[in-house]
């Protein structure tokens, strides 16, 4: 057994960020990936919801802050390397997509290039009061 005090292993990044990726936890569909800092990773800890840190905000980002689009979580899990987070989370309101689906993964690499996979189940103004693409 391992010393579990040194999971997750901020160190192992330049940045201080690990990826995080957040799974739903009724469906096991991956519903997104973000970033993780020490900090963040606490909050989650202590407040059982999803927080993550904004590389483009350069801050802290609670997760539904602007949406009310919150995740519950329902397990933490860091990988072997302590250099990746899993979440395992409710999904508060539908959408964990800033474009308004369920899951930030509608791409799909074909041979004919990429198709778009699903549909937004709600409208992204209706969510941040502009559009998202």
């Amino acid at each position: 057994m391992t010393d579990s005090s040194a999971y997750p292993d901020f160190s192992k990044s330049a940045d201080g960020l690990l990826p995080a990726v957040a799974q739903c936890a009724e469906t096991g569909a991956v519903l997104m990936l973000a970033y993780m800092n020490a900090e963040s990773y606490a909050e989650t800890l202590a407040t059982g919801r999803a927080v993550y840190y904004s590389r483009s905000r350069g801050r802290l980002w609670r997760k539904g802050e602007e949406s009310g689009h919150v995740q519950e979580i329902r397990g933490v899990f860091v990988d072997c390397d302590g250099d990746a987070i899993l979440l395992k989370v409710h999904q508060r309101g539908q959408a964990s997509c800033h474009t308004g689906r369920v899951s930030c993964f509608f791409h799909q690499a074909t041979p004919d290039g990429i198709q778009i996979v699903s549909d937004p189940i709600i409208d992204p103004a209706q969510l941040y009061g502009k559009k998202h693409d």
